[in-house]
């Protein structure tokens, strides 16, 4: 196991060397299955994002959980999952550049990619290269929906830009993408829905007029975990990408209002001083804990709430009324947001039934 946390199988999370990621595995399994059952029961794919996890060991679980595939955020991602034997992956980012493209080239040879465009040079840069190669990549057209970032916006040119992927040499025209992330936090929650809906309309009114088109437009691939209960109900979506469901954390929890799934994703921290008497320090800071999009919650022992992070320190304010915690004494938080704490440590610890079972290494 890793030395550098002392980590030996079979112990708990009070014995490890601090900071710590540790995952409750029972409590993962438990997410896995509930996103897994909501895409059956509604009849949409799950291809979960691996950017939350960046570990191919993850990743095969999943897939082997029931998810068709899964989405990266990069190629070096997407070629991680492929060693690990995962050959559907969906690169939900734009690959400009010769280096990427060659890269691109060579995952193609090995996995059956998809990759996402929202301009011709992208599509002439990449049919080229594809073409001198003699391999093919699917592709598909992402839609600008209101995230303000990338997509096309006009559905005419959408038309425009589909048909020529469609007709060009080592391009397979595959579908639409579109992400609702800019509606995640819409308070309420009737209101979210229907703000979700008239914005994916507008991935589903592509895939029509594409079809009419007699372009093909097997997939439409959209949606995130603050949004998934919402999305996956849509009629004409194809599939989701929500990820971070698998771990939980409280930007999605309380920004978000997910309530159907567990934290199974923790921060060991151990106190190292009180230096007033509402005033405890931790050993845990911004180098292992992300405190940016949602401020992460003390959930052991009761009573204590993070005010402040710097680098190698945490600062959590004691509540009145709570019984003061001890030098030494361990201290479980759940982070305010997942994704961007994860890539802080090497790997996750992974615990069942309170006992260490396995590290999983997050892989660059």
């Amino acid at each position: 196991m890793n030395t550098l946390h002392q980590a030996v199988v079979g112990c708990s999370k009070t014995d490890l060397y601090t900071p710590a990621l540790c995952l409750d595995l029972d409590l993962f399994d438990a997410n896995v299955q509930i996103m897994v059952e909501t895409c059956q029961k509604h009849g949409v794919d799950w291809r979960p994002h691996a950017k939350c996890h960046k570990s191919p060991i993850i990743g095969r679980w999943l897939v082997d959980a029931g998810a068709i595939g899964l989405t990266c955020a990069t190629i070096r991602e997407a070629e991680l999952m492929a060693e690990a034997g995962i050959r559907d992956l969906l690169i939900a980012n734009l690959i400009a550049g010769p280096a990427k493209i060659q890269r691109l080239v060579e995952l193609a040879s090995k996995a059956d990619p998809i990759i996402c465009l929202d301009h011709h040079d992208q599509a002439d840069a990449i049919s080229q290269a594809m073409a001198t190669a003699g391999v093919s990549v699917r592709v598909l057209i992402e839609l600008e929906i209101g995230m303000n970032r990338v997509g096309v916006d006009d559905l005419e040119l959408v038309e425009r830009l589909a048909e020529k992927v469609h007709s060009l040499p080592g391009l397979e025209l595959a579908g639409v993408m579109a992400y609702e992330g800019h509606l995640l936090t819409i308070e309420d929650l009737q209101e979210k829905e229907q703000a979700i809906r008239q914005a994916l309309a507008k991935a589903t009114t592509a895939r029509d007029r594409l079809e009419s088109r007699g372009l093909p437009c097997p997939i439409v691939s959209c949606g995130g975990t603050g949004s998934f209960p919402i999305t996956v109900k849509q009629n004409g979506i194809t599939e989701i990408q929500a990820g971070g469901a698998i771990f939980m954390d409280e930007f999605y929890r309380q920004s978000c209002q997910i309530d159907q799934l567990e934290n199974a994703l923790t921060i060991m921290a151990t106190v190292v001083s009180m230096p007033t008497p509402d005033r405890v320090v931790v050993d845990t800071g911004r180098k292992a804990l992300n405190i940016e999009i949602y401020r992460p919650r003390v959930r052991e022992p009761k009573g204590l709430l993070v005010e402040s992070l710097s680098a190698e320190h945490g600062v959590l304010r004691l509540m009145e009324d709570a019984t003061p915690p001890k030098i030494g004494q361990p201290v479980e938080i759940v982070p305010g947001y997942a994704d961007l704490t994860n890539v802080l440590h090497p790997g996750f610890l992974g615990f069942r039934g309170g006992k260490l079972e396995r590290e999983i290494p997050i892989v660059r």
